[in-house]
């Protein structure tokens, strides 16, 4: 009898062990829809930059050097946390001349295919950037900047914790002169 008690225990062990996996396996599933992947899928590419996103770089461009800034398309690589509309949207990446912290200034322009996408893509990412997922991809200080002109989404992000250049606040203040701000959800 005692061997039949071992082998029931084993087995609702086993059972348990198996219930609890589950659910910890579905548990990390996306079904809430509160966390979503920051990139696109594997083997996606975002489209060339078009028009609209050059029309709007040369607006950010102007915007800065009215404050005295000096800033040009990148040449290096820079890649923000991104909800998932903006994820796959062409895009084109202009950087402030900081000499004192050369490795930020990014001011990433995204186009998407009307004013109303661009509306959408913007509130999509400032809701991506107060969910509890983008929080841990900036750090607590962050300030952020999201407008959209026309059909395109500018988007700018500095610590000034992190930052070591004191004119990076005023990447801030240039860019709120131009298109329709998109605020972040508290």
């Amino acid at each position: 009898m005692r061997r039949g008690a071992r082998r029931v225990r084993a087995f609702a062990l086993a059972v348990l062990l198996v219930l609890v996996l589950g659910v910890a396996v579905s548990g990390c599933a996306n079904g809430t829809g509160t966390t979503r992947a920051t990139f696109p899928p594997p083997g996606s590419t975002p489209a060339s930059a078009g028009p609209a996103t050059t029309d709007t770089r040369d607006l950010v461009l102007r915007a800065l050097r009215a404050v005295g800034l000096e800033s040009a398309e990148s040449n290096r690589p820079h890649r923000p946390p991104e909800g998932p509309l903006l994820a796959a949207a062409p895009r084109s990446v202009v950087q402030v001349t900081l000499p004192n912290d050369p490795d930020h200034g990014f001011v990433v322009v995204y186009e998407l295919t009307s004013p109303a996408a661009a509306e959408a893509a913007a509130r999509d990412h400032a809701a991506y950037i107060a969910s509890n997922v983008g929080k841990v991809n900036f750090p607590p200080d962050t300030h952020f900047v999201i407008r959209v002109v026309g059909r395109t989404v500018v988007f700018f992000s500095w610590s000034p914790g992190a930052s070591t250049d004191t004119r990076t606040k005023t990447i801030e203040e240039a860019l709120s002169t131009i298109g329709e701000p998109v605020a972040i959800p508290a």
